[in-house]
Parts: structure tokens; C-alpha cells; sequence
């Protein structure tokens, strides 16, 4: 078989450029900045914080959990938050499921947006599957540390935010769980042992894939796809990473072959290529959802409509005007108008976002729900609501030395008087703003796992959350079983 397969190779042509870049970083990986992994720590903390938090919505649970109920894999990979010890693959859903539900997950805005921590799916089930196995057979050398994932979390961001730069898929109409998909196939396939052959094959097979449709993003069929579609990506990459491990043959020219590859069929012939050499670029600057489980594009504007709030509450019906202002990318995404048929239509709703923060003066996770979306005042609001573009805001998103992401709102009353117009260019999440942010990070943190599981539990959780040499020392399967209920195999 193995002679085949290298004839075969040899007729073959030289992999796409990019596929080889992808594979040489993940072979090679130069060690992370201090700044990268200083990110990285909270990112991953941050993702279990979400994960946790997502297990409160029956809609996230149903989706969870071995396919045939009450089996259990030797060896498998635990799933935060639950009981389920499950297959790698199946594993990998279900973090990257949970991690995304809330929409409150680290965020990267570019050509392209999206979420690198969705990784961490395939990063943590892989990570924590091989650990288990090492340790049953003796091998305490080969079990990951949790600084191994910092570092193929960096890799995964690097490689998904960096073709993020530049590349426009959602202008194709393509979602933006593609670059989910090959950043988790390219470090799944390297944690498991591959090559730079390896990782050439299984990046070749996530781009044959193609990708998924952005319309259960948009109205009107916004749904709860959005927030499942992560863990799938997840999910498959470990299985075509599995593969590849295994000697799947490659697909050398899967970008760039006339007619059939990538490029032509998906990308309007444009060709796919890093635009700046891979390194720990985008763990440095990736965005994290601190305040509100909003979509990234509107963090700003809620936080303009919370400091309205004590101007607006006593004098809602006087209320005759709502001017928003935001960057190109908000008015393409989350300019809504009309029904909103579900939670998942509701946090892409600029309009609904900033209706809630100048109602309460704060946005939660069950401010989506049917029973809150029922307040009458909400749509009164979103009926009395402007949404422009400023195209100053506009530059300064894609100004690679500011990447803003700005919001405006004001009101005007029936006796003419209007409110300051509150501008807010960077949320709480964003790089110029890290130190003011950690601290929220670190009660989010708090807040999910004494709710799922005590005061005692997140007492041991924060004691790795603030002595980042410890966690990074930590062994992955000790660190996970923080995460986990009492009697969790």
C-alpha cells in the first residue's frame, strides 16, 4: 500500500504554497511571545467560562452528548461542565458547541470575522484523549501539559486570523467556520504526531470540504445552526486529521487547480495566501467578550446604550428618535429590522442589543429568551431606530494600528432635546483596553464555575487562574477534571 501511495505521490504536483506554509508553522512552531501566551491563558480560561455558562440553555444541552446515551469511551476525552467521557471526534462538538453557544467567546474582526477559540474543541479533545491514553500505558512523558495548549491555541489563531486578514469569504457568501475548520485540522493533525505531509493531506481535505453556507447567519433564516456550526467544524477537523495521521493521500493543488480547486470554484478565482508570515500575531491582538454575549460588532454600541440608560429609563415614551452609528461590517451583519424569531436572530441584532442596554442598563444571556423578548418596549424601540454607516469608523476597523471597533448612539425626545451622542471606538475586550479587562475576565470566570459548582470549585480554578506558571505546568486531564463533576471517571 505504502509503495502505491508513493508512486501515486510522485506523479502528483508540489502542494498549493499555503499548504505548505500552514504545515511548516504547525511542524515548526517558534515559541510564543510573552504577550501571546499571557493572552492565551485567559482565552482558554475564558472559553471553559463560556462553556460552562452555555450549559444553562436546554437549546446548548440537547445537542450534546454520546450518540447512543450512557456510553462511555475508555480513554476518551472529557467534556467540560458534564459526565460525558466521549470519543475525540464527539468530544470535540461538544466543547466547540458550548464554547460558541453564548456568542461570548474571544472574537477576531479582519476581512473576515470570526472566533479562534473555537479550536479549542479539537485542541482540548485531542489534548485530552492522548493524555488519558499515555498515562493508562505508563507513558507520563507524553502526557500534554496545559502549556502545550497554549501554544497549539496560539498556532490555531495564528493560522485562522492571519487568512482572516485579508480573505473576504462572507463576500462570497461563505461562513466563517472554513478557517475553523483548517486551523483545527492543521494543529489536531500536528498534536497527533503528523508530519509536514501529515498536515499538508488533512489541510488539503478541510479546504476540499468547502464551506458552509453563511445564510443560517442571516435573516431570515437566523438560527440556532450559528451556534452548533463551530463545533462541527471542530469536529471534523479531527477526523480528517485522524486520517491523515493514517496516510490519507493529499489533494496537493486543492486551492489553486484550474476549474476544480478552491479558488475557482468557491473564491471567484481569487488565489488563497497568508498575508503576513505566521507567528503569535493574532493571540496578541484577539478581542475577548467581556461585558455582554453580543455579537463582536456591537459590544460598543451596548456599552454607549448602558451609560444612556440613566438618561433614557424615567423617559422611554418621550422618546421619538434612536440614531446608531457603526462601522460597515455592523450595518452588513446586525442591521435588523422586522421580527426576530429566536435568540439567535435576537444577538445579531444591533437594534435589539442596544434596545435592552438603554431598557436595563446591562445585556445578559436571557435577555434573548422568548419570555424577555415578549417586553413590548423592546420593539418600540427597535421601531424608532436609525442605523448608519460612519465611514470613519469604517477606515479605523481595518486600520491595522487602531482595529476599532466603534459605536455611536443618541436620543432625541419629543420636546427636541437630544441626549450627547456616546461614542465608544474600543470595547471593554480589545488590546488598548487588556488591563481593564482582565479583572472582568477573571469574575466571569468566577461566576461560572461557583454557579455550576460551588465556591470551592472556583476557589481552585482562580488559584490557576492567577499563577499562570502553575497552569501552564498543569497536566491537561488535571486541569480538565476542574472542570468537571464529582465522580467523573
Amino acid at each position: 500500500m505504502s509503495a502505491l501511495i508513493g508512486i501515486a505521490d510522485a506523479s502528483r504536483p508540489a502542494p498549493d504554497p499555503l499548504l505548505s506554509a500552514i504545515a511548516e508553522f504547525v511542524c515548526d512552531q517558534p515559541e510564543p511571545s510573552a504577550g501571546a501566551l499571557a493572552s492565551a491563558h485567559w482565552v482558554v480560561l475564558d472559553s471553559l467560562a463560556c462553556a460552562l455558562m452555555a450549559l444553562e440553555q436546554p437549546e446548548c444541552v440537547r445537542h450534546l452528548g454520546p450518540v447512543v446515551a450512557g456510553t462511555t469511551v475508555p480513554d476518551g476525552s472529557l467534556v467540560p461542565g458534564t459526565g460525558d467521557v466521549l470519543d475525540p471526534i464527539a468530544a470535540a462538538f461538544d466543547i466547540g458547541c458550548m464554547i460558541r453557544w453564548l456568542d461570548f467567546n474571544d472574537t477576531w474582526l479582519a476581512a473576515e470575522w470570526g472566533h479562534p477559540s473555537d479550536n479549542l474543541g479539537a485542541i482540548l479533545a485531542i489534548s485530552d484523549h492522548l493524555s488519558r491514553v499515555a498515562a493508562t500505558a505508563g507513558r507520563p512523558e507524553d502526557v500534554f501539559s496545559m502549556g502545550d495548549v497554549l501554544r497549539a491555541a496560539t498556532a490555531a489563531h495564528e493560522i485562522q486570523g492571519v487568512l482572516a486578514l485579508t480573505h473576504s469569504f462572507n463576500r462570497v457568501g461563505l461562513d466563517h467556520v472554513l478557517l475553523v475548520r483548517v486551523a483545527s485540522t492543521a494543529v489536531s493533525t500536528r498534536l497527533l504526531g503528523g508530519d509536514r505531509d501529515a498536515v499538508v493531506s488533512a489541510v488539503s481535505h478541510a479546504f476540499a470540504d468547502g464551506g458552509a453556507l453563511r445564510t443560517y447567519r442571516h435573516a431570515p433564516n437566523t438560527g440556532p445552526r450559528k451556534s452548533w456550526a463551530a463545533g462541527d467544524a471542530t469536529s471534523r477537523a479531527v477526523r480528517l486529521a485522524r486520517w491523515a495521521v493514517e496516510g490519507e493521500l493529499s489533494i496537493p493543488s486543492v486551492l489553486s487547480a484550474d476549474g476544480w480547486g478552491f479558488s475557482d470554484v468557491l473564491f471567484d478565482g481569487q488565489p488563497l495566501q497568508a498575508a503576513q508570515p505566521f507567528g503569535s500575531y493574532v493571540m496578541e491582538h484577539v478581542l475577548f467578550k467581556v461585558s455582554y454575549p453580543a455579537e463582536f460588532h456591537a459590544q460598543t454600541a451596548v456599552e454607549a446604550a448602558v451609560a444612556l440608560h440613566p438618561l433614557v429609563r424615567d423617559r422611554l415614551d418621550d422618546i421619538v428618535k434612536i440614531r446608531i452609528w457603526t462601522q460597515q461590517a455592523g450595518v452588513r451583519i446586525i442591521d435588523k429590522t422586522g421580527p426576530l424569531d429566536n435568540p439567535a436572530d435576537r444577538d445579531h441584532c444591533i437594534q435589539y442589543m442596544t434596545a435592552i442596554g438603554l431598557l436595563n442598563g446591562d445585556l445578559v444571556a436571557t435577555d434573548y429568551l422568548d419570555e424577555a423578548a415578549a417586553d413590548p418596549r423592546i420593539d418600540a424601540l427597535r421601531d424608532l431606530m436609525v442605523v448608519e454607516e460612519d465611514h470613519s469608523y469604517s477606515d479605523d476597523y481595518l486600520d491595522p494600528d487602531k482595529r476599532a471597533i466603534a459605536n455611536a448612539v443618541q436620543v432625541e425626545f419629543s420636546d427636541g432635546s437630544v441626549t450627547d451622542k456616546v461614542e465608544v471606538h474600543y470595547p471593554l475586550g480589545h488590546p488598548r483596553r487588556r488591563a481593564e479587562a482582565v479583572p472582568v475576565l477573571r469574575r466571569k470566570l468566577a461566576d461560572a464555575v461557583t454557579n455550576r459548582f460551588g465556591a470551592q470549585r472556583s476557589d481552585a480554578v482562580l488559584a490557576l487562574a492567577d499563577n499562570p506558571v502553575a497552569l501552564a505546568a498543569t497536566s491537561v486531564p488535571e486541569f480538565i477534571a476542574l472542570f468537571a463533576p464529582a465522580g467523573t471517571p
